[in-house]
């Protein structure tokens, strides 16, 4: 049997000496920058890690993964919520993604005790759904995406948007929130505007809205962030008309 080598051992999160050794700028912003940030008003830091986790899945950055599922758990984020941001992102981001946060997750359960008894069972009863929006959503997926491909009109509706986002475990503003970010995280800014006007919908603020883009400036990187400035810009303006 061949041993492992080097490269195939699991890459752990880097220690802050570790980072020091590799570049002394990028500790100093670590160690000065990123607290400043989670402490800044707009949006609360239970907010700011469900967006941060939502990027890491969605980018398959593992590596960080863990140090922030525990943060979020920290904060109050439940595990029934935890598990129910994998869930989604795995329609939003990919099964690729959702299955190696899913072994992340595992560890970080099992090491702090979290059973099945604290997560949402696979099936059960769902929020009422918003007839009148549901139809003007249906409709309009029917026209534009039906003539090319019936097969995604029928898993959008069923089981995404008539199963998925109906799910109690976590709030729809929240599943906004995190299908926002990983939008961004991700640069899939097609469909970022009308996810953000779903999110103002379901109850995020544009105060929280506008500090996230903020927050995701370092977790999703800069360009990312500014090509989704001019995106929800035209949101914000056409909310105020």
């Amino acid at each position: 049997m061949v041993g492992l080598t080097a490269s195939d051992a699991p890459i752990q999160a880097p220690t802050a000496k570790d980072i020091l050794s590799v570049s002394p700028a990028l500790a100093r912003y670590t160690q000065d920058t990123l607290p400043d940030l989670w402490k800044r008003p707009g949006l609360s830091q239970r907010d700011r890690s469900l967006a941060t986790v939502a990027v890491l899945i969605a980018r398959n950055q593992t590596t960080e993964l863990p140090a922030y599922l525990n943060r979020a758990l920290d904060l109050g984020v439940k595990p029934s919520e935890l598990s129910e941001v994998i869930t989604h992102l795995a329609f939003y981001a990919g099964w690729g993604s959702a299955m190696p946060a899913a072994a992340v997750a595992s560890d970080v359960f099992r090491v702090r005790s979290i059973g099945p008894d604290q997560l949402p069972p696979a099936k059960g009863e769902l929020l009422p759904i918003e007839e009148a929006s549901e139809k003007r959503r249906g409709a309009f997926v029917e026209a534009s995406v039906g003539p090319v491909a019936p097969g995604v009109v029928q898993y959008t509706s069923e089981p995404l948007f008539h199963d998925l986002w109906l799910r109690p475990a976590l709030s729809p503003r929240d599943r906004s929130l995190v299908t926002v970010s990983a939008l961004i995280g991700t640069g899939q800014l097609g469909q970022l505007g009308a996810h953000l006007n779903r999110a103002l919908d379901n109850g995020l603020t544009q105060a929280e809205a506008s500090e996230m883009l903020t927050h995701l400036l370092f977790y999703a990187g800069l360009p990312n962030v500014f090509s989704a400035v001019p995106i929800a810009k035209d949101v914000f303006e056409k909310r105020k008309s």
